[in-house]
């Protein structure tokens, strides 16, 4: 142990130690060299992968869109919603029926028309015509029923109008 803590303390073990550092640190500037170089490969390497711009921007620029396509599509989502929540009230149930209101006038000119939403509430017109007047009536109707007194043509295009 005592030659050992008498060579380190020697002029030659310092001259080795020196050798080692500089041959380390040439190492170290060679990986760098190397590490530059590849840098500049992968560079040239990703403009050429780019078409001559640099693939991480159109990475990124593919990115933003993706996001402005997500919101877009959320909003998308909202205005469906609230559609299908306004169509609901809207006229989806139809039912016609054409007829002679009196034996001397003929090509079905009176009609029954049923319009109803998805709860089957909206309206039935009874249009009756005849050669000296034309008429045309409306009543309410709420769940597929309605508080007036109706026609037989008028409950059977209701029925037909809930069921279409």
């Amino acid at each position: 142990m005592d030659n050992f803590l008498q060579f380190i303390r020697t002029d030659s073990f310092l001259l080795i130690l020196m050798g080692a550092i500089i041959i380390i640190f040439i190492l170290y500037i060679i990986e760098l060299i190397k590490l530059c170089r590849i840098k500049k490969q992968y560079k040239n390497f990703m403009k050429k992968l780019g078409n001559g711009t640099d693939i991480q921007e159109i990475l990124e620029k593919h990115i933003d869109r993706i996001n402005k396509t997500i919101t877009k599509n959320d909003e998308l989502e909202k205005l469906c919603v609230r559609i299908d929540s306004d169509i609901r009230n809207c006229i989806q149930k139809v039912g016609i029926y054409r007829y002679n209101a009196y034996k001397d006038t003929g090509s079905e000119l009176s009609f029954t028309l049923a319009l109803l939403d998805e709860k089957n509430n909206g309206v039935v017109l009874n249009g009756i015509y005849s050669r000296e007047m034309s008429n045309i009536y409306a009543k309410p109707v709420e769940n597929g029923n309605s508080t007036y007194k109706i026609t037989e043509e008028e409950r059977e295009e209701i029925k037909r109008a809930i069921n279409s």
